[in-house]
């Protein structure tokens, strides 16, 4: 019998989104590392739920702080061992915390609030050296629009949350599908359009869940919604056609659309920015040689190539100290300092997307982290409002 057989090479299943699960990372961990990996890549809500109901299908869980209030309380996540984590320091450093924790006004809804395993397997700030999940990567949200197609409509209004539910957009608009983020941004634009108030838009209460709901019914059968998207595959064409003009939109469906030269914005809305973090957490059942192999793939992906790619998508990186060697200093000093691009700037399949002279919208990180409203949270009332939201999907 061969060696090849005796000692296969190790298998790493890792379920998880589009935002982060692209062949291109693939190909090169493996290649790297020399195991094999297999991407299962879903919406949201599908990974969720598949991590809930299938914990023998991965081994690791790439998604969001927010839906560990979840997955970790499913009991079908191991705690992560920072002592396994080359740059842990790194991720923890000062202004690292400060990235991922932003505004202390809301401390409930902070990444950083569910990060660190007590001895009893309650989450919080206090330092252990097991934490739930790793730090990946992280971002503020807002929507994008086409300038030259709102321009006759809006006046020069500052652009606000409000812009999702205005009169003078209807039937152009794209809002995302996924109930824990399309509800805080539906909430976020309620509010600015003066037609509710929340206490706390991260935290809706089943009476505001229930407002909310009642009103986008109301606007998606007066014909409001153009469509309420599920993947970035579904609304880049439609603004790439200029069918929807204002909806939803994440970095990475920012950056297809500037790599097909269409002219898309990226709001700074008055209200602030949606915030959210990413991770990659353990399966209960890893074990063994796939363990291992989930941690050498943790310590590849913090090595700083992948966050490169993540950065021309338009995402940060927990550990950039060793990101920034792998760009450019004009790629670092637009992505991370809000600079004007010195020349034009490559996305992630090295086509030129930025423009000499661009400046990112919102400026540096910590301009923009600072800018946060509110951050990805799945409600205390989450399971009553994915039922109420589905009612709205369906009306």
């Amino acid at each position: 019998m061969t060696a090849a057989v005796l000692n296969p090479r190790p298998v790493l299943r890792v379920l998880g989104t589009a935002v982060t699960l692209n062949e291109t990372i693939r190909a090169r961990a493996e290649a790297d590392l020399g195991i094999d990996i297999e991407f299962t890549t879903l919406d949201g809500v599908a990974a969720q739920q598949t991590a809930v109901r299938s914990p023998g299908s991965f081994d690791i869980y790439d998604q969001w702080f927010h839906s560990l209030d979840v997955v970790w309380w499913a009991g079908v996540l191991q705690p992560v061992d920072t002592r396994r984590i080359q740059d842990w320091d790194q991720i923890i450093h000062r202004d690292q915390a400060l990235r991922m924790t932003g505004r202390a006004d809301r401390s409930e809804t902070m990444p950083l609030s569910r990060l660190y395993v007590s001895p009893d397997r309650r989450l919080g700030f206090h330092r252990t050296e097991a934490v739930t999940a790793l730090p990946g990567v992280y971002n503020v949200d807002a929507f994008g629009y086409l300038p030259a197609a709102i321009k006759g409509l809006m006046n020069g209004d500052a652009e606000s949350w409000g812009w999702l539910l205005d009169p003078r957009l209807a039937g152009k608009v794209a809002l995302v599908a996924d109930p824990t983020i399309g509800a805080a941004e539906a909430a976020l634009a309620l509010t600015a359009q003066g037609l509710a108030q929340f206490e706390d838009p991260a935290d809706l209460s089943i009476a505001e869940i229930d407002t909310m709901v009642r009103i986008l019914i109301q606007r998606k059968k007066a014909g409001h919604f153009h469509t309420l998207w599920q993947s970035v595959s579904d609304i880049v064409p439609l603004m790439e056609a200029g069918t929807v003009v204002l909806g939803s939109l994440w970095a990475s469906a920012l950056s297809n659309l500037w790599s097909r030269g269409v002219d898309v914005r990226n709001a700074v809305p008055v209200e602030g920015y949606r915030g959210w973090h990413g991770c990659m957490g353990l399966s209960v059942r890893t074990e063994g040689r796939a363990l291992d192999a989930a941690y050498d793939f943790f310590n590849w992906w913090l090595s700083g190539w992948a966050g490169a790619q993540m950065t021309r998508y338009g995402l940060y990186v927990s550990a950039s100290d060793n990101v920034r060697p792998h760009l450019s200093e004009a790629e670092w000093s637009f992505w991370y300092e809000g600079k004007p691009a010195p020349v034009a700037l490559p996305g992630p399949d090295g086509s030129l997307v930025i423009a000499k002279g661009a400046v990112r919208s919102g400026g540096s990180v910590l301009d923009r982290i600072s800018r946060i409203a509110l951050w990805n949270t799945t409600m205390r009332e989450h399971n009553y409002l994915v039922r109420r939201w589905n009612q709205f999907l369906e009306s």
